[in-house]
């Protein structure tokens, strides 16, 4: 993180914290005025700290509450497999995120859905339909422990 002073990232924690807050009411959190809090925001945007700004959804409101962790292996550890599978879980809808990870498995996904029936529909008629895939194993969230949407952001040494 080369180049965030104090006030960066300050103004990045603000940000991940409440990403709603005008830029008035973020110089006010930061104790700076409004012009300079403008001008950070825009530095930090096309210096690439902030990726983008995003709304958390209520997966409850939304009846998808059933989270799954799905770990996947491929049939064969090829280019042309692991770009398939990656390619095509950009536009699975169900696919909250997926990383490629390293163990006994090739890619780890969260899987959102309404229930037990419906993850099933997932595993059965989507993933499936992905002759990469070699096998999939699949952990259920009882509950949620921990899950502030953000990462640890500290200025540069």
């Amino acid at each position: 993180m080369n180049g965030l002073d104090e006030k960066d990232a300050e103004i990045l924690r603000a940000l991940q914290d409440d990403a709603d807050v005008t830029n008035k009411e973020l110089a006010v959190k930061v104790h700076l005025s409004p012009t300079p809090v403008f001008e950070r925001v825009k530095r930090l945007r096309e210096q690439g700290y902030i990726k983008k700004l995003a709304a958390v959804l209520d997966a409850d409101r939304l009846d998808c509450s059933f989270i799954a962790f799905c770990f996947i292996k491929l049939k064969q550890h090829t280019f042309e497999n692991a770009r398939r599978f990656m390619d095509s879980v950009q536009d699975i809808e169900e696919v909250g995120e997926c990383y490629n990870i390293s163990g006994d498995y090739d890619f780890m996904m969260k899987v959102y859905v309404s229930s037990m029936k419906e993850y099933q529909r997932f595993v059965l008629r989507i993933m499936g339909d992905l002759d990469c895939i070699g096998g999939l194993n699949s952990f259920f969230v009882m509950g949620e422990v921990k899950n502030n949407f953000g990462i640890p952001v500290r200025p540069s040494r």
